[in-house]
């Protein structure tokens, strides 16, 4: 096991052990990415909520993780081609509406949020929302494009975190297998957030390692079997994504890593 050589420090980061991370606040609770399960995650005792955001055709921020709003709402539509006004109608199960990332992140003004940009029209609302917030210091900006990763991180500066993109993450995975020590390390980028598996397998011992001699910390997502998160924390992984937030604090728990 191993532990990252960080050579720069993020308030983000700032945390006494692996980070337990409630995925879209906790999916398995049916009411992904929403102000209740938000709730039921803090008062769960996690400290760190993963989310998504997506701009609605007005530019305002939803929080919300797919592109269209019929998997969890019921409803059509695509998000970047409706107003605010109609998006705010829809409600995730039925039930919940959808929440606004500056209601979310004002809600919770001591927790720390790891926010996936999920389109090029979210990246100009997500950094006016981050300023407007003051919300720098406590969030972890993603993305599944790099170019997109690139534009926020020259927006907000050195301060912000951000994991690695995508070509940063597989560079650094062919860097684990035939580089040497420090090699494929990226210029940008605090941390790296993985899949266990993606057609190939990423969260091993030798990614692992490399990453932290790199000064990388790693996260993987998205775990929901407790077998699999103890089989990560023997790696030496710096923090779980899940779904089951009762399943990952009870894992937690046993092995005394439980902070809250």
């Amino acid at each position: 096991m191993s532990t990252p050589r960080t050579t720069r420090e993020y308030a983000y980061l700032d945390s006494a052990g692996p980070i337990a991370f409630a995925h879209r606040g906790g999916a398995a609770g049916g009411l992904e990415n929403t102000m209740a399960s938000f709730t039921r995650a803090a008062e769960a005792g996690y400290r760190y909520l993963e989310t998504d955001v997506q701009a609605t055709a007005d530019g305002r921020l939803a929080v919300f993780h797919d592109a269209t709003l019929d998997r969890v709402t019921g409803r059509p539509g695509k998000i970047a081609q409706l107003p605010w006004s109609a998006v705010s109608q829809a409600k995730v199960g039925g039930v919940e509406p959808i929440p606004l990332l500056e209601d979310v992140l004002g809600a919770w003004p001591d927790l720390r949020f790891n926010i996936d940009a999920k389109s090029d029209a979210a990246a100009g609302p997500l950094i006016a929302a981050i300023r407007r917030t003051g919300a720098l210091r406590r969030v972890c900006v993603t993305s599944f494009s790099d170019r997109r990763l690139r534009r926020i991180r020259a927006a907000l500066g050195p301060q912000l975190c951000t994991a690695l993109g995508p070509r940063e993450v597989l560079r650094l995975r062919n860097a684990s297998w035939w580089g040497g020590p420090g090699a494929g390390a990226p210029r940008e980028g605090a941390c790296v957030q993985i899949p266990v598996r993606f057609g190939l397998t990423f969260a091993d011992q030798r990614f692992v390692d490399h990453a932290h001699r790199c000064g990388l910390p790693v996260h993987v997502w998205t775990v929901d079997d407790p077998r699999t998160m103890n089989r990560l924390l023997d790696l030496g992984v710096d923090g779980i994504m899940t779904d089951r937030i009762g399943a990952l604090r009870e894992v937690y728990q046993a092995r005394g890593l439980w902070a809250a």
